[in-house]
C-alpha cells in the first residue's frame, strides 16, 4: 500500500516531521526546510505541522558556517513519524557511519516517507533507500553521486519525489519542496503566502534543472546571455570555441560579446575561464580526485596548463588550495 498518498492531499490533519541534522550541514538548507512549516502554522493560526529537529546523540550539530545548531532531542530510530528528513551537506561520507545508515533504514521503516535534503540524498542512497528510484542531489556532486549509486537513477532536477522518497538539490530547491507540500495540503493561497514571507517570487518547478550559475533576473533581461551561460555550463570539460556558442544563440561573436560586457561586465571567454577555474576549485577542495582528473572535468590540456591558469586566477596552486581546504 502506498502510504505517502495522503501527505500530498489536502489535509487539515496535524503532519509529524522529524529532520535528522548532520554535522557541516548547510544552515540554510536547514532553514529552507524548517521555516516554511513554521511560516505555513502563523499563517493559518493552526498547528499543521509539527516538527522535531534531532541529531545522532541530542547535542548540539555544528554547521557548515562554525554555527551551533540547537536540537531538541536524540534521533530516537524507533519513533514513527509521517515524514523523516535528513539534512546534510560537507564530508557527508564521514558523518553518515555504519551506526548512523542503520538508524536512517530502521526509522524509515516508521516514516510515510523519507527525504534528503542537499547530501541528504547521499545518505539515503548509502542507507538503500534509494535504490531503483529517481533521485537528486545538489549539482556539484550529481556525477560523484550518479557513479558512486548506478542503482539510482539520478536526475538534474531541483527536487524529485518518487515513492515514498523525495531529494532536493540543495536549500531553494528544499523551499521549493516544502511550498508545493504546503499548497498540496493547505493550497495555493497558503503557499504563496509562505513564499511572500521570503519575498520569493521565483517558484520552480520540480523538473526545472539546478543550474551551476543562478541567473536572477539577468535572465529576463536578455535571453541570449542566460543561453550562453547555460551552454557553457554543459561544455565545461571540452570547452566550445565562443563563435560556436555565439552560433547557438543565434546571434554574432561580437554581439555576445557587447551583451557579456553590458550584463555580466566580462567578456564571454573571461567568463567561461571563470566558470571552469570555479568548477575545478571545488573539485579541488571538496573532493580527493587525482589533479590529472580535474584538468580533464574543466578542460585543461594538462595539470600545467591547470595550475597556472588556478594560480593566476586564485594566487595559489591547486594542490596548495587542496592542501589549505584541510585545516
Amino acid at each position: 500500500m502506498d502510504r505517502t498518498g495522503t501527505i500530498f492531499r489536502q489535509s487539515s490533519q496535524p503532519l509529524a516531521v522529524t529532520i535528522l541534522v548532520l554535522p557541516d550541514a548547510s544552515l540554510m538548507s536547514m532553514a529552507a526546510t524548517l521555516d516554511p512549516m513554521r511560516a505555513a502554522n502563523r499563517i493559518s493560526g493552526q498547528l499543521p505541522y509539527r516538527w522535531k529537529v534531532v541529531s545522532m546523540d541530542g547535542q548540539p550539530v555544528r554547521t557548515s558556517c562554525g554555527l551551533a545548531l540547537q536540537v531538541d532531542d536524540r534521533f530516537d530510530q524507533q519513533a514513527g513519524c509521517d515524514i523523516l528528513i535528513v539534512v546534510a551537506a560537507f564530508n557527508v561520507t564521514r558523518h553518515a557511519s555504519s551506526g548512523v545508515l542503520a538508524a536512517v533504514r530502521q526509522a524509515a521503516r516508521r516514516a510515510r516517507m523519507v527525504g534528503g535534503v542537499e547530501a541528504g540524498s547521499w545518505v539515503l542512497a548509502m542507507a538503500g533507500l534509494l535504490d531503483h528510484r529517481k533521485a537528486t542531489t545538489h549539482w556539484e556532486d550529481l556525477e560523484d553521486f550518479a557513479a558512486r549509486f548506478p542503482q539510482v537513477q539520478v536526475i538534474p532536477d531541483r527536487w524529485v519525489v518518487d515513492g515514498p522518497a523525495f531529494t532536493t538539490g540543495g536549500a531553494a530547491p528544499a523551499l521549493d519542496f516544502m511550498l508545493a507540500l504546503i499548497r498540496a495540503r493547505q493550497g495555493i493561497s497558503a503557499a504563496l503566502n509562505v513564499a511572500s514571507l521570503y519575498v520569493y517570487d521565483e517558484v520552480h518547478l520540480p523538473s526545472d534543472a539546478q543550474p551551476l550559475v543562478s541567473l536572477g533576473r539577468s535572465s529576463s533581461l536578455d535571453q541570449r546571455v542566460a543561453q550562453s551561460i547555460r551552454i557553457m555550463e554543459q561544455h565545461l570539460d571540452s570547452p566550445l570555441a565562443i563563435r560556436d556558442v555565439a552560433a547557438q544563440v543565434q546571434c554574432s561573436t561580437r554581439t555576445l560579446e557587447v551583451l557579456f560586457r553590458d550584463l555580466v561586465q566580462s567578456s564571454p571567454a573571461a567568463y567561461y575561464l571563470s566558470l571552469r577555474l570555479q568548477a575545478a576549485r571545488r573539485l579541488v577542495a571538496d573532493t580527493g580526485l587525482p589533479m590529472a582528473d580535474i584538468a580533464v572535468r574543466t578542460g585543461f590540456s594538462s595539470i600545467a596548463s591547470l595550475s597556472r591558469a588556478f594560480r593566476r586566477r586564485f594566487g595559489q596552486s591547486p594542490s596548495a588550495a587542496r592542501r589549505g581546504s584541510k585545516i
